[in-house]
């Protein structure tokens, strides 16, 4: 005989879901002023709950961390594909693509740290959005683009401006978007020399 679920139980469920909510929306919070290097007591602080709520929902801090990237890794991905498909021309849509997400990318400190470790990561949900929107990029502007441009070579000159934006930004702002245009235009069709040839690291 099945026991009974006290009266109580839905609204301890609806009590658990908020404060998950309320964890998650002060993560991502702290996580873009601070990063990963914030003390999560300042997280159960600002989310209004306790210590041991916290951890029940998350028993590492690595499990909010990854929570927090995979959600706003998606928003970054699909803010950066809205300015982009609003461009009239597709060399328009690529710079516009580029423009925001790095701007997206200079105010979030959770971002700057881990999108270099993360970008090659299969399984995290926002980076194979972005792939998709560089794909999608590229294959518009492909008579736009010099030959032998890959969606590869697209996402890794984003990791490499995210960067200079972490390198420049306080000491000067918008520095990165000098090294943003100097690398479009060496992208441009009307260079025609061959691309060296990258090769894969050998397997050991």
């Amino acid at each position: 005989m099945a026991v009974a679920e006290p009266e109580n139980a839905p609204r301890r469920r609806a009590d658990a879901i908020r404060n998950q909510e309320a964890i998650v929306e002060a993560a991502t919070e702290v996580l873009a002023e601070q990063g990963t290097a914030v003390d999560v007591r300042e997280i159960a602080r600002r989310s209004g709950v306790g210590m041991g709520t916290l951890y029940r929902h998350f028993p590492k801090k690595e499990d909010l961390i990854r929570t927090v990237l995979r959600q706003d890794f998606s928003k970054w991905a699909e803010s950066a594909r809205q300015a982009a498909i609003g461009a009239e021309d597709p060399w328009a849509a690529l710079t516009g693509f580029y423009e925001q997400a790095l701007t997206g990318y200079a105010r979030h400190r959770v971002i700057v740290e881990n999108f270099a470790l993360t970008w090659s990561d299969p399984d995290l949900e926002g980076i194979q959005q972005l792939r998709l929107v560089i794909e999608e990029l590229r294959a518009g502007a492909a008579d736009l683009l010099r030959p032998g441009v890959t969606t590869e070579d697209l996402l890794l000159l984003l990791v490499s401006l995210g960067h200079a934006v972490q390198l420049t930004d306080e000491c000067r702002p918008l520095m990165w978007n000098r090294l943003l245009r100097i690398s479009l235009d060496g992208l441009r069709a009307d260079h025609g020399e061959p691309l060296p040839v990258a090769h894969r690291s050998r397997s050991k």
